[in-house]
């Protein structure tokens, strides 16, 4: 009889069923997406780093500081544009559309927003150049390694982790760059005499990045992320996606077996087996294993294979933005089809116009004066001696504008009522009017006395119109004057 076999040994038989992950070594490329990487990167990282440091000239008293989200006085400024609390609907358009442009980007080219923008990406690359500049690149950092510490790898090693902790610094710094004016906040922040909470959040800031982009690199994109996972629910089969175009590729072996096996008529693919594909990417995958959860859509690997192919005389994209349909397309012997125009990019390019049309349009709109009435709740009425009813309401004021505005109130509703601004002296005697300051909200107690015979319901609708006297812009709301 056999010996059974217990789950131990089985286990280890077949081997560990964790194995840690190996160290990656991106091998430096250069390339047409290589240089779209470099721009993206510069693009980025020039905006994030450098737009605190614009001016916009608001007026008097107003910041000039182009981007601005001014928690103290609870505003958010971008160039032209000034939001309120009230506005916060504005943020929620712009998460709506940041999902939509998601959605369509993975429609047409699978996760490109991994590949080049993602900050993740940005910030990993940017580091991973500054690696090569100081260890060398894949080879040198292989055999450094290998040869274990010395002076001068130790040397190396700590001025790549001080640059790495001045880009992490300065990451951090200029985050909270925009939440104060900028000029300001860095002079302080070098003489030591900023907010503590600045110093804070550049400090977790600064780890983050150092962590994140210095060590976990992949590790976030594969395991942390959650897109990666999402997005696969949400492409279909005509999304581009990096591709080993295995119906050109296999079979594979090196160059000079193929040119021996072609020689004897033998059908042989154009991969030589050469991995630089496997070498240059920046986390570690071989794309002829097929689509992988690690693939980023990077690029890199088109052009380490493109390189290669023009080297050896052969036709360039062994890899490239392909999908499955071309592939079997071209084993039938049929022509290419690219469908980016198709029922899911052309709804969620018309959801991304309808949101931006709608945002546009409310921003275009938006009045810079608004006004909110709130009853009194007890008592909801008084009535007076003389039989007149009275009723109270508060009134809160939002003016928007740089400046003061002369401010007059009117009301639609119960005949010969008299509308009285309690605590404020109105401007003009014949007409209540007060004075709002500018780029603040005013709070008024208003009472409102209708004489009884003019009351002929329990409950009559009443309208409050506040008109800047000088622009003309109005705004109104609507409430009701009861009776006791």
């Amino acid at each position: 009889m056999n010996k059974p076999v217990s789950p131990n040994e089985l286990l280890d038989a077949e081997g560990p069923l964790y194995a840690a992950q190996k160290k990656i070594y991106p091998q430096s490329v250069s390339g047409t997406f290589r240089r779209i990487k470099w721009g993206l990167m510069a693009a980025c990282l020039g905006v994030y780093y450098l737009l605190p440091f614009l001016r916009w000239n608001r007026g008097l008293g107003a910041p000039d500081q182009a981007v601005l989200i001014d928690f103290p006085n609870r505003r958010f400024y971008f160039f032209f544009i000034e939001l309120w609390p009230q506005e916060v609907y504005y943020f929620t358009g712009l998460l709506i559309l940041a999902a939509l442009a998601l959605f369509l980007m993975n429609a047409l080219g699978g996760r490109i927003w991994c590949g080049y923008l993602c900050p993740q990406t940005v910030w990993t690359d940017l580091f991973y150049a500054v690696e090569r500049w100081v260890e060398g690149d894949r080879r040198e950092r292989i055999r450094a390694d290998a040869a274990g510490m010395n002076l001068k790898r130790a040397a190396r090693l700590a001025l790549k982790h001080a640059i790495w902790l001045a880009i992490a610094w300065w990451t951090g710094g200029a985050w909270v760059l925009y939440f104060s004016d900028a000029p300001t906040l860095v002079k302080e922040l070098i003489t030591f005499q900023a907010p503590a909470l600045a110093y804070i959040w550049i400090a977790i800031l600064t780890f983050t990045t150092y962590l994140l982009a210095g060590f976990m690199r992949e590790q976030v994109c594969v395991y942390m992320c959650p897109w990666p996972r999402i997005q696969a629910a949400l492409t279909d089969e005509w999304a581009l996606n990096v591709t080993y175009k295995y119906d050109r590729g296999e079979k594979r072996c090196s160059l000079k077996k193929a040119i021996e096996l072609r020689a004897l008529g033998e059908k042989i693919g154009d991969c030589i087996d050469c991995n630089q594909c496997v070498a240059v990417c920046p986390t570690g995958i071989d794309i002829r294993n097929g689509p992988q959860l690690g693939c980023i859509q990077c690029g890199l690997c088109i052009d380490a294979c493109d390189t290669v192919m023009t080297k050896i005389g052969r036709q360039t994209r062994l890899i490239g933005y392909d999908n499955d349909i071309n592939i079997q397309h071209r084993i039938a012997g049929q022509p290419e089809v690219f469908k980016p125009v198709r029922a899911r990019t052309v709804v969620y390019a018309v959801l991304i116009a309808g949101v931006c049309a709608v945002m546009l349009y409310t921003l275009l709109t938006r009045t810079l004066l608004d006004v909110n009435v709130l009853h009194d709740r007890n008592p909801v009425a008084v009535m007076l001696s003389d039989g007149s009813i009275r009723n109270g309401y508060t009134l809160r004021f939002l003016n928007k504008r740089g400046f003061d505005r002369v401010i007059a109130i009117d009301i639609d509703g119960p005949p010969d009522a008299q509308v009285h601004i309690v605590g404020a002296d109105s401007v003009t005697p014949e007409r209540p009017t007060i004075i709002l300051g500018r780029d603040q909200t005013t709070e008024l107690r208003v009472l409102v006395t209708v004489p009884s015979s003019e009351i002929t319901e329990k409950s009559v609708p009443l309208k409050f119109r506040v008109t800047d006297i000088g622009l003309g812009e109005a705004a109104s709301a609507t409430d009701n004057f009861v009776t006791p």
